[in-house]
């Protein structure tokens, strides 16, 4: 039977993501090839500093929102986020770092050879680094230099980022992205969609939640009956 698709939609500010990010990485490790995951962006911080001020401004702004992911995370033991998370460097959106991400997928496939594996891409490890960058080392990922330090780091050409940024190939892709979320329906980050949309997971879903989902579609029900997911 054909793979399982699971179809994945983060904002790489969103903490939720980060703690999802482990779970996604199992996913794929306990299931192989039974399931193919692609991965999207959607847009919760498209205006951090407004947003942050909108939702914290009466609690203690960038340093009261700080100090709650720095809560957050001690539920999670196996993420890292930095004590001045959100105080020294405040980044402005996510969109650059998406739009680097964007721009490492096309590079993939113009290349030919986009792994099937999920984790062995680019764009993928592109991805995680930054989100370490951000949450464990509180680094500003909206800023292109940053983008510079993460493709060095993982032996990506960074002239070839620059040329899908600058023909906007990067851009197009990314509002495709954009495009698509608002069409689902995507409003948390992270949110995954299984089952030609008629499964939707949001926000904090554990491990077993999603590794049931993906059981229950694997045993394949006959066309003419609903899941029992």
């Amino acid at each position: 039977m054909p793979p399982v698709q699971v179809s994945y939609y983060s904002d790489v500010l969103c903490v939720w993501a980060y703690v999802a990010e482990r779970r996604i990485e199992k996913l794929v490790k306990t299931f192989g090839d039974e399931i193919s995951v692609d991965a999207h962006f959607c847009s919760v911080f498209p205006d951090a500093w407004g947003k942050i001020e909108e939702r914290w401004g009466e609690r203690g702004g960038f340093e009261g929102f700080g100090k709650h992911i720095n809560e957050v995370a001690l539920k999670f033991p196996h993420i890292e986020v930095h004590p001045r998370l959100w105080l020294d460097n405040r980044p402005r959106t996510s969109a650059s770092a998406h739009q680097f991400i964007k721009a490492v997928e096309i590079i993939e496939r113009e290349a030919g050879t986009r792994p099937a594996a999920y984790l062995e891409r680019p764009s993928t490890r592109a991805a995680s680094a930054l989100r370490h960058a951000f949450f464990a080392e509180a680094k500003d990922i909206s800023n292109w230099q940053i983008h510079t330090e993460v493709a060095a780091s993982l032996g990506i050409d960074y002239a070839l980022v620059e040329e899908k940024n600058h023909s906007s190939e990067a851009v197009a892709q990314l509002a495709l992205d954009y495009d698509l979320s608002q069409k689902q329906g995507i409003a948390m980050s992270p949110t995954i969609i299984m089952n030609e949309g008629r499964q939707k997971l949001f926000g904090n879903v554990g491990y077993r939640v999603l590794e049931a989902n993906v059981g229950e579609l694997l045993r394949s029900a006959p066309e003419d009956e609903a899941s029992w997911c």
